[in-house]
């Protein structure tokens, strides 16, 4: 990669992760609203309360104390050179979409992961060792050749815990514990040098991180508190370093109460690509692929001082299930910034596809400039400019 496209992609993917937002946070609402006791005669500053929920579709939030209960393990990854931004967020908006398919919004609150620490997933993340016996990833083989060498494989372990609601009490009722697996595994042969590659093709790193999933339910059902809930273990493919979206979950197991063993896998089949679609490559639908083209195409006959215009689009076979369009603008007046915003709230409804969800970012060299969304099944977007007193 040319030192040129590197500052290039470097760019996109930070105007791109501006969009890029957990799903459940929408779902933050009045706090008064859904406020519960965590138990007879405790005050409201010392119980617990929910977040509240805009919709159906996302998860209310646990606060305990008067503070959000924070993941004891969120982020802790193997190194890797440099890093793909949009996985993390990826990994994490997939698994709330996973959980979805069998915790119901509407019967648990989400809370993050209480009960793996950081040690014990950084400690299962490493590679297994005399001294540690727990890791997941292979045993170094001491080759440093991209062919010969063991790869790390498992990038990243999250759990996401799902509680009940009864009688003014939350109490567990699921946890989903996702496995991020990696599609290229980058390391370094000394401390300061240059940076390798091993590829990890999508069966076998499958394959590894379903096996791995046996010994992580095993470890699971050892702590008393999860010894009998169910347990959804789901498998997250990295996207490589210098790509400008995310993974995708590969497949996902429904572990009920009690069972130690993954018995049966559900295959899964979002994939996430970037418009417009590079040369030699082709999208699942031309339809949408031609709708972001003549979008892009007005919007910058429109205003020609634009660095660039690209999506991000997720699917499912074939069907488009959402898009961020990212804009980056050279120009800075706010009347200019007010009228682009308008004209893309018009073109936008023309051009780009209808029934998904889509958001736009524009952006500029001094931050996010507007922001337009439309909702799934809604007709018009809406609009917001940045101004400044």
């Amino acid at each position: 990669m040319t030192f040129r496209r590197k500052q290039v992609v470097k760019r996109l993917r930070t105007f791109i992760a501006l969009a890029a937002v957990p799903l459940f946070l929408a779902a933050c609402g009045n706090l008064s609203s859904s406020s519960m006791s965590s138990g007879s005669g405790s005050s409201k500053s010392g119980g617990t309360q929910l977040t509240g929920q805009t919709t159906d579709g996302d998860y209310e939030g646990v606060i305990k104390s008067g503070h959000y209960q924070t993941s004891k393990s969120r982020g802790v990854t193997n190194s890797q050179d440099s890093g793909n931004t949009y996985n993390l967020k990826s990994f994490e908006n997939g698994m709330l979409s996973v959980s979805k398919k069998v915790f119901s919004t509407k019967k648990y609150v989400f809370q993050e992961g209480q009960y793996l620490s950081s040690s014990t997933v950084q400690n299962w993340l490493d590679r297994k060792s005399k001294s540690n016996p727990d890791g997941l990833n292979p045993t170094s083989n001491g080759s440093t050749s991209p062919t010969k060498r063991n790869p790390v494989y498992i990038q990243a372990l999250e759990e996401q815990d799902y509680m009940t609601q009864k009688n003014n009490k939350l109490s567990l009722g699921g946890v989903t514990i996702g496995i991020a697996v990696n599609s290229v595994d980058y390391y370094k042969k000394t401390q300061y040098g240059a940076t390798y590659e091993t590829k990890i093709d999508k069966a076998t790193g499958e394959a590894y991180a379903k096996k791995a999933a046996n010994t992580v339910l095993q470890r699971l059902r050892k702590k008393s508190a999860l010894k009998n809930v169910p347990i959804v273990i789901a498998v997250y493919r990295q996207a490589s370093n210098d790509s400008l979206v995310g993974g995708t979950f590969l497949a996902y197991s429904n572990n009920k109460a009690g069972t130690t063993s993954v018995k049966s896998w559900t295959a899964l089949g979002d994939k996430n690509y970037v418009f417009p679609i590079e040369s030699g490559s082709s999208s699942p639908n031309s339809n949408d692929e031609s709708s972001f083209t003549n979008f892009k195409t007005q919007v910058e006959n429109f205003f020609p001082n634009l660095s660039g215009v690209t999506a991000q689009a997720r699917y499912n076979g074939k069907t488009l299930q959402g898009m961020h369009v990212n804009i980056t603008i050279q120009f800075y007046s706010q009347t200019e910034i007010i009228s682009f915003t308008q004209y893309l709230q018009t073109a936008a409804q023309k051009y780009l596809p209808s029934g998904v969800p889509i958001d736009i970012t524009v952006s500029s060299t001094d931050g996010v400039q507007s922001f337009l969304s439309r909702s799934t099944g809604a007709k018009k977007f809406t609009s917001h400019v940045f101004n400044s007193y």
